[in-house]
């Protein structure tokens, strides 16, 4: 059972699982082109809403780079794009895919190696529902988010929706378990760990919103009946 309280705690994992888990990350992360349309926009919602002149971009949990892949970017932007990512296996990847960005191994949840107000942009793609410990990684992102120019845009599916669990079904669950003959509740239990309402709760004392988009069906905005929602912010000047 997850606990209420952050950090939310899980029961250790067993050799296998272990296992399993950073291998089906890994795997899902290379077929995740497949399924074009949802990472379509996964990648361009925060391209449409990137800042002005922006310089420095942070990505949070990078995964093995795919997201570079959509940006046009300048010689500068790309010389001041750092990813971060927490597994070192898929971090090497992002080196050998795109040799000329910075690329850090860290825990956004513990502490981002950057200064205050470094980023002009700050992206989280399908990452803050994973996260048990969220509280402290919206604290570090406001802390690295530039407050008078900085944009933080994320992506997040609609955990807990119809149309979310039926698509999972079909996709990634179907393919775990396949994979690994066994069942893929243990796995998604400790993945998808917060719901749109908590991100929404823990981000707002520090950001305003200022754009969502829901996907597919933007003019219905309900998380019931769609996949991911875009959310683009701005960092408050007084916390509330």
């Amino acid at each position: 059972m997850i606990s209420k309280k952050w950090p939310k705690n899980f029961p250790k994992l067993t050799e296998e699982q272990e296992r399993i888990n950073n291998d089906f990350v890994h795997y899902w992360h290379t077929i995740l082109p497949k399924y074009s349309i949802i990472e379509n926009f996964n990648n361009t919602y925060v391209i449409k809403n990137k800042p002005f002149n922006f310089i420095k971009t942070l990505e949070i949990g990078a995964g093995l780079g795919e997201h570079l892949f959509y940006e046009t970017l300048s010689y500068e932007q790309r010389k001041n794009y750092v990813a971060l990512e927490l597994r070192e296996n898929m971090a090497e990847a992002i080196k050998n895919n795109h040799s000329d960005i910075t690329v850090l191994i860290g825990d956004c949840q513990k502490q981002i190696q950057a200064q205050d107000n470094e980023f002009d942009r700050i992206l989280a793609i399908h990452v803050l529902e994973h996260l048990t410990n969220l509280p402290e990684a919206v604290k570090e992102i406001y802390r690295v988010c530039h407050k008078q120019n900085g944009v933080f845009s994320v992506v997040i599916p609609c955990e807990g929706g119809i149309a979310y669990s039926l698509a999972r079904k079909i996709s990634a669950q179907r393919i775990f378990e396949k994979r690994y003959k066994q069942s893929y509740k243990w796995f998604i239990a400790r993945e998808h760990v917060n719901v749109p309402t908590e991100i929404l709760e823990e981000i707002t004392p520090y950001f305003k919103l200022e754009s969502k988009e829901f996907f597919p069906f933007k003019f219905l905005p309900f998380i019931g009946c769609n996949l991911c929602i875009g959310l683009t912010f701005k960092p408050r000047k007084k916390l509330i």
